[in-house]
């Protein structure tokens, strides 16, 4: 089906996108992280406004869902030629909010994901599935619209794991409420903002505000599933604050990702991929990979090769072309990536590269930081780091690489180095992490399903299972 397309408006800056989203006076003043000036105001939202917002949801639900997927899709296909439209302006404003450089894997590739996103969530097939078809019995799955989603999402890649959210929920018939995190509300908005272009009233709102927002979305009767994308202590939240209305939860909660490097590799054949999968984004990634576990006979050319490659990328800010990594998005973040640096020293740890912060600059800036010679319970490899420093720990028994690197009580990805694939998936196989993956590492599809296991969460996302998890199944037996 064809939708036919609304007139777009087209912003040709940051500037312009923030004449839209900004309040006519007062809002919270976001500041750049890699420059200390500022980047625009965001409205603070009350609680009448998130109970309008949700009323609206409600009321805007049932004409939504009537359309069918058919129409859903297309119009999903036309908000994806909107946010293709206004590309540079939302990835200029999302590397000043967010800090992440233009180029490389950030802030252009982000917008060009939330396009990808929408438009290969409206592709993905979904049939009645039959159950049961004999005499006397047939039996369908079916999946209905649940009602209102309401989506609640993190600083590190704001507008693409929003889409994440909303674009799977609008192809099932929900409407959807947001609330972005307070670090990146201006990204979202205008997202949100691009998206209505095209999408019919009040399907998609956003709301932005204090903690006390997010935990009134979260338990607000008239919000029927939460999801939701941070910390594993506030998924914990989310959990005991929807109780009471038994909402459905999808939770993609903290990582700490292993990745175990066998004897048979190649080190200079795997180093960029193995610095990408570590220090994409800066690190700023959940399911980035954040210990890395090599054999001994090939721990100090992989560190050797590592460290050529990490020396090699330009740091700085974002909106010059040269770069590809940038600042810490906040002062909290780069606290703890640099404490956890100073323990890894402490510890016995050696500097293979960075390590020692420049003062005096504005800017959350610390460099790319490989840390090598590690136990395995030192605080840097212990606790999920969410920067660009990645601690390399030797081991000779790959009975033990498996038992460390399922130690911890979190598992959203893990990665396996081999030339051998068949070895490497047997390995595979034993790690305790919702995505296991084999010579890379947190390469997302929109139409493989992802996830976590112990306490980095649960529910699906992406592909046809992820958006069952945004419908209610229902059984027809006759």
């Amino acid at each position: 089906m064809t939708v036919e397309s609304p007139t777009l408006s087209t912003y040709s800056s940051a500037a312009d996108l923030l004449a839209v989203i900004q309040p006519d006076e007062g809002g919270r003043t976001l500041l750049d992280p890699a420059t200390g000036e500022v980047v625009g105001r965001a409205p603070q939202h009350t609680l009448a406004d998130l109970e309008a917002a949700v009323t609206a949801a409600r009321t805007a639900q049932p004409g939504w869902a009537a359309r069918g997927h058919a129409e859903r899709s297309a119009l999903l296909n036309a908000a994806a030629d909107a946010v293709e439209v206004n590309a540079e302006a939302l990835a200029e404003l999302l590397s000043r909010e967010q800090g992440k450089p233009l180029n490389g894997p950030n802030a252009r590739f982000e917008v060009g994901a939330c396009a990808a996103w929408l438009r290969a969530t409206a592709a993905l097939p979904l049939e009645p599935e039959t159950l049961v078809d004999e005499e006397g019995t047939k039996a369908e799955l079916h999946y209905r619209p649940l009602g209102v989603v309401g989506a609640i999402g993190p600083w590190n890649w704001p507008m693409m794991i929003h889409t994440w959210q909303i674009a799977p929920s609008l192809r099932m018939g929900n409407t959807v409420v947001v609330k972005p995190s307070g670090y990146t509300p201006l990204s979202v908005l205008a997202l949100v903002a691009v998206l209505n272009q095209v999408l019919p009233a009040d399907v998609l709102q956003a709301v932005t505000g204090d903690r006390e927002i997010g935990e009134c979305l979260v338990a607000h009767p008239g919000v029927d599933k939460i999801m939701f994308t941070g910390s594993t202590p506030a998924g914990k939240a989310i959990i005991r604050n929807s109780a009471d209305n038994v909402k459905r939860l999808t939770m993609e909660l903290g990582g700490n990702d292993a990745g175990i490097v066998l004897p048979d590799v190649d080190p200079r054949s795997i180093a960029e991929d193995l610095f990408w999968g570590a220090f994409l984004n800066t690190g700023q990634t959940c399911a980035a990979l954040k210990r890395l576990y090599v054999h001994a006979d090939v721990y100090d050319a992989v560190c050797e090769a590592l460290t050529e490659v990490a020396a090699k990328m330009p740091m700085g800010v974002g909106l010059d072309e040269n770069n590809v990594l940038g600042p810490l998005q906040n002062q909290a973040q780069y606290d703890v990536v640099a404490g956890l640096v100073e323990q890894a020293k402490a510890g016995g740890g050696r500097v293979l590269l960075g390590g020692n912060p420049e003062t005096g600059k504005p800017g959350y800036f610390y460099p790319a930081t490989l840390v090598a010679d590690l136990d395995n319970d030192n605080p840097l490899v212990a606790e999920e780091q969410f920067g660009p420093a990645l601690p390399i720990v030797k081991y000779t028994d790959l009975e033990e690489a498996i038992k460390m690197a399922n130690s911890l009580e979190v598992g959203l990805g893990a990665s396996v180095w081999s030339a051998d694939p068949a070895k490497a998936r047997e390995v595979a196989a034993r790690i305790e992490s919702g995505t296991v993956w084999i010579n890379k590492h947190g390469n997302v599809d929109p139409r493989i399903p992802f996830g976590g296991a112990k306490q980095s969460g649960y529910g699906l996302e992406f592909g046809v299972e992820g958006l069952k998890h945004l419908g209610a199944p229902q059984v027809i037996n006759s």
